[in-house]
């Protein structure tokens, strides 16, 4: 007798999710809910007639504002339906941490969101933690750092020539390759995977222009020109430099030994060694 795979509703279908498809379809019956199939979680109405036995919840909040309507309006959505998801696994942000000032940051540390996106990020969490909880559901938060991969590499930036911080201003950054993120959504999504929260995170403890510099350097180009903080303002995009506000370590000890996931790319040299560039600017 065939074994009956159990409904996955995977809500967002960007680049993580299709990446971890592979790996959940021996397991899981998964359907994508996107705004392409006609699951729109900005329209409320949109998401009648749910059906799941697991959830991989990937979409971001929206660009404003200092809530998630998108994760309360899924959460509404399973309630209507009289929905009790055995699983619940959320790709957050190591955004929610704040600036630690390049401290080494595990899961016990407190969140302390300091921008608007790490904030309803925040908000996201704690939604999904209250609703959870109060059904026995399991849940699993996975804060990814900048996520990375050939076609997500910020090589534009670099063909630019758009300054990063010199070392004695710069700050921490953490990676972690799409493919190893969208692994660990397929582990945290299996049933003995324990809950709770994980860094999401490779071994790299790099400072951002070091990022940098290892990109240019595969790509053939001129390493990026270093700035004072002081002078940052004039010189590098205020989104971009929003990144380099914050400074933190991950700690992904959690991720291996709880979760036991095994990082396909350990550090970013492994990653950067296997990807040809494509070009893609993305925020590292």
């Amino acid at each position: 007798m065939a074994t009956v795979k159990k409904r996955l509703l995977m809500a967002g279908f960007g680049d993580v999710a299709r990446r971890a498809l592979p790996r959940l379809q021996p397991a899981f019956e998964c359907r994508h809910g996107s705004r392409a199939t006609g699951f729109d979680l900005d329209r409320p109405e949109t998401l009648a007639g749910l059906e799941a036995d697991a959830v991989l919840h990937c979409a971001p909040p929206p660009p404003t504002g200092e809530t998630d309507p998108r994760t309360a309006h899924l959460l509404a959505a399973l309630e209507k339906a009289r929905i009790l998801p055995s699983r619940m696994v959320y790709v957050s942000t190591s955004g929610v941490y704040g600036d630690c000032a390049g401290a080494v940051v595990d899961e016990s540390r407190a969140v302390n969101p300091q921008t608007p996106r790490a904030i309803r990020r925040a908000d996201a969490e704690r939604q999904l933690a209250l609703w959870c909880t109060a059904r026995g559901i399991a849940l699993v938060v996975l804060r990814a750092p900048g996520i990375y991969a050939a076609d997500r590499l910020p090589v534009d930036r670099v063909r630019a020539g758009t300054p990063v911080l010199r070392d004695e201003d710069d700050v921490f950054t953490s990676h972690i390759h799409a493919e190893d993120l969208a692994a660990a959504c397929a582990r945290a999504l299996q049933p003995d995977a324990p809950g709770g929260i994980y860094n999401a995170s490779d071994e790299s403890r790099l400072k951002m222009a070091q990022w940098m510099d290892l990109v240019a350097d595969h790509a053939g180009l001129p390493r990026p020109p270093r700035v004072a903080r002081a002078e940052a303002g004039a010189r590098i995009p205020p989104a971009l430099l929003s990144f380099m506000g914050e400074s933190r370590r991950l700690d992904n000890t959690r991720l291996k030994r709880v979760l036991g996931l095994r990082l396909a790319y350990p550090t970013v040299r492994e990653g950067l060694k296997h990807a040809r560039i494509a070009g893609a600017d993305q925020p590292a």
